[in-house]
């Protein structure tokens, strides 16, 4: 193998027109062929006596920085351009290698290329079709409210007691259905014009009335400020019988009679207690929502709302 020529600035070549090898500001080595390089050699060749520093000049005023070199055919020239490739590959691989780094270390300026990259990707990303984002999960519709039972509406009732009527004898459960358009509807049913005067009226009926409304259930227990409305409610609808049940909504008549129009008192069946006994909830009595122990004796009779199974 031929020895490598080198000297303290650098490694020479045989100068050889056709050949131009380039440095790039960056440190990068490319090589350069001149088409037609040697009519322009020729021409300067006739203008001086050493053709080859003639031809090197041209090339150095064409392409500044260059080195201008002649190939060899000999095994060491092609082990020097086998070199320089390698020089050239490993170069390019440290500059991406540098670029990546610089973008992973906070507070660091980002090569140029890099830069652009980065505004292409962007500009993809705005461009990307609207179909490609994540479709919402479709709202699931919301579950049935699930039908209140006989014990739901006693437990409810019995919540109330306690509750009583203030100085001007009103309670939450009047204020309530002075507000609902039933009311409206009973105060002209009843000669009056205006729902205040439920206000302060008795509100045994408009305590069962609440209760069903607070269930869902006002098509099942009614809505009424009169009681013996609210028994002829039940009966037009065939809910009407003598049997107490739990949550079964009875009316009562203190002289004993059964007709609907003696009608005095309203509230809901606790329980039967057997013996002619009911134990019940009831609103407006005493001034309060209270439990009592009634004697069905005086026990008009029972309306029975629909619940749903317990």
């Amino acid at each position: 193998m031929a020895a490598k020529h080198r000297c303290a600035k650098g490694r020479h070549r045989t100068p050889q027109p056709l050949n131009v090898t380039l440095r790039t500001t960056g440190g990068l080595l490319a090589g350069v062929t001149l088409i037609g390089l040697a009519a322009g050699t020729a021409r300067v060749a006739g203008a001086g006596t050493d053709g080859a520093s003639a031809r090197a000049a041209t090339l150095a005023a064409v392409v500044p920085d260059a080195e201008v070199g002649v190939p060899h055919a000999s095994r060491e020239d092609d082990e020097n351009e086998n070199g320089h490739a390698s020089l050239v590959r490993a170069t390019i691989m440290k500059r991406k290698a540098k670029a990546k780094r610089v973008r992973s270390m906070p507070g660091q300026s980002i090569p140029a290329e890099t830069e652009a990259e980065a505004e292409v990707h962007a500009d993809v990303r705005r461009q990307a079709p609207a179909a490609m984002a994540p479709v919402p999960k479709a709202a699931r519709p919301a579950p049935a409210k699930k039908r209140a039972t006989a014990a739901d509406a006693i437990e409810l009732a019995k919540e109330q007691v306690g509750i009583e009527e203030d100085s001007q004898g009103r309670t939450k459960f009047q204020e309530w259905y002075v507000k609902t358009k039933r009311a409206r509807e009973t105060a002209r049913r009843d000669g009056g014009r205006d729902p205040e005067v439920y206000a302060n009226a008795a509100w045994c009926s408009m305590f069962i009335s609440w209760v069903g409304d607070k269930l869902g259930l006002s098509d099942q227990i009614g809505m009424d400020a009169w009681t013996i409305e609210h028994a002829k409610w039940f009966k037009k609808r065939n809910r009407w019988g003598t049997k107490p049940r739990p949550g079964a909504i009875v009316f009562f008549a203190w002289s004993g009679s059964k007709n609907l129009y003696a009608i005095q008192h309203v509230g809901m069946v606790i329980k039967d207690k057997g013996h002619g006994t009911i134990e019940t909830v009831e609103g407006n009595t005493s001034n309060a929502v209270r439990v009592r122990q009634r004697s069905t004796s005086t026990v008009v009779g029972y309306g029975y709302p629909d619940y749903a199974k317990g």
